[in-house]
């Protein structure tokens, strides 16, 4: 594997994924494809976002969610630490990498930034003519 911090030492494990972008995320990296942050990297740590149904093939696998201390109170969070057998498994990496990029892009917070693109793009067309009658 290539040194930490290099932005494509995770690009052959996510060959079967698709290609993969290596963002600065607080702490940590953030796991992208296109726009949509799927995935982050803390401590070498990979982590998957999960909804409600999602989360259950996590739990069946003895992953921990991704959790930090804020003013004296854990934080528990519905990412989740990517088992490691799948480091080993391409297709079945691949399979999950899809589950948490269609959840991440299904989040609010990528439909509020959808939202906000749209109608700036909306706000910088020109008005359209009237032609004369």
């Amino acid at each position: 594997m290539a040194p930490k911090g290099d932005p494509h030492r995770f690009n052959d494990r996510f060959a079967s994924f698709g290609p993969i972008t290596i963002r600065r995320f607080f702490g940590g990296e953030g796991i992208c494809s296109g726009d949509i942050m799927f995935g982050m990297i803390f401590s070498e740590r990979i982590y998957f976002k999960t909804n409600d149904e999602t989360r259950k093939a996590f739990l069946a696998e003895g992953s921990e969610p991704f959790s930090f201390e804020k003013g004296g109170e854990t934080i528990v969070t519905g990412w989740f630490a990517l088992p490691d057998r799948l480091c080993d498994e391409p297709e079945e990496l691949a399979r999950w990498a899809k589950q948490a990029c269609k959840v991440a892009a299904q989040s609010e917070t990528v439909l509020r930034k959808q939202r906000k693109h749209t109608r700036e793009m909306t706000a910088r067309q020109p008005a359209r003519r009237r032609r004369g009658r």
